[in-house]
């Protein structure tokens, strides 16, 4: 699947672009949303992106808490 960051951010790790993928798709599943395999998102509904960009940032906030605790493993 093509990288689809073409928007103005951009990642402090650039490396970290597959991982964020494999979050996208782990988390689309969990929430049983079809990710657009041809990497048209022209007909995901707002309401699906807005679940799964929450999804997302829910779980990074989740993943940042536990590395300053020191639990993230």
């Amino acid at each position: 699947m093509a990288n689809n960051n073409s928007g103005s951010n951009q990642l402090v790790v650039p490396n970290a672009s597959a991982a964020l993928d494999q979050m996208k798709f782990e988390v689309a599943q969990e929430l049983g949303i079809a990710i657009p395999q041809d990497g048209y998102y022209g007909n995901f509904t707002t309401y699906d992106a807005g679940s799964l960009g929450g999804y997302i940032t829910k779980r990074l906030v989740t993943i940042g808490e536990q590395s300053l605790a020191g639990q993230y493993k």
